[in-house]
């Protein structure tokens, strides 16, 4: 005779659960306790979850309801945009459907890509201004809600933007490690954004795509991948500097930021086609509207 099968998980847990949003919910002034009793009410009256009755009775709002699950999940999450540039959906938009295609890029990387052994990869775009900074940012920031510990590396010698985007003091960074100047001290941890670190390009030079190719750069490559899971380098657009091909070559393996509307595909195919001779592997692109 067949035993009855229990459930993995409760109602008693449910409820518990149900009882922390409604908490929560309180706790941060978006119902009192009196409208908490009222949602409490209608959710045994009708077999609701908790945030479905609040919801339904106008009490919050479906933005309310993800911030709180955000919590309960341990998923990072910025409820204002803060110093970051509202273009940094990532940071305070974890929601939205531009996040989503963030996700799902980061699933085709993880597949296709990311293994033990293969850590670090160059974003790159043929033009300047195609997003190729943003994209890198948003990407860094989505790796690390996996709980991966990652490094986003300004190596846009230079035109750098990841210092203004993260609101970074300025300091040390990329170039001043390639010069033997500094060790790893530049490396800063991204504030708000657990397991997210970040690489400044560092000190203006007059002479990056030489930086670049010093040997310190593969040493440093080695170093960085014993420390962290995932790599991501922000790079030059193909049409301002070669310095790309170094940095992808180094990576091995490069993703193209494509701008709708702006980027010719002949000019993308040549680029495609000088990083596969430099031996890097084109992993993908993606296409930004921006």
């Amino acid at each position: 005779m067949n035993k009855p099968v229990s459930p993995l998980f409760d109602s008693a847990m449910s409820h518990r659960k149900d009882g922390n949003m409604g908490r929560m919910l309180v706790e941060q002034g978006k119902l009192t306790a009196e409208q908490a009793e009222r949602v409490r009410r209608l959710q045994q009256e009708q077999g609701l979850r908790f945030g479905e009755a609040a919801q339904r009775l106008g009490l919050v709002s479906e933005l309310d309801i993800q911030q709180v699950l955000s919590r309960q999940f341990d998923y990072p999450y910025q409820e204002s945009a803060g110093n970051y540039p509202a273009a940094l959906v990532a940071a305070y938009q974890p929601f939205s459907a531009e996040v989503e295609m963030l996700r799902s890029v980061r699933s085709q990387l993880m597949l296709r890509w990311f293994t033990a052994s293969r850590k670090t990869l160059a974003i790159a775009s043929v033009n300047a201004g195609d997003g190729t900074s943003l994209m890198a940012a948003n990407l860094a920031i989505v790796f690390s809600q996996l709980g991966l510990q990652t490094l986003l590396v300004d190596a846009n010698l230079r035109q750098p933007r990841q210092q203004r985007i993260f609101n970074l003091a300025a300091g040390h960074g990329l170039a001043d490690v390639l010069a033997g100047r500094a060790g790893l001290e530049p490396l800063a941890v991204a504030e708000s954004f657990a397991d997210l670190s970040l690489l400044p390009a560092g000190a203006p030079v007059p002479n990056p795509q030489e930086l670049i190719n010093r040997s310190s750069f593969n040493a440093l490559n080695q170093t960085l991948r014993s420390r962290f899971d995932v790599i991501l380098y922000d790079t030059p657009a193909c049409s301002s500097a070669a310095d790309v091909l170094t940095i992808a070559a180094r990576a091995g393996g490069v993703l193209l930021v494509v701008r709708k509307d702006h980027t010719r595909v002949a000019d993308l195919t040549a680029f495609s086609d000088q990083l596969r001779r430099s031996g890097t592997e084109v992993v993908g692109s993606v296409l930004v509207s921006f």
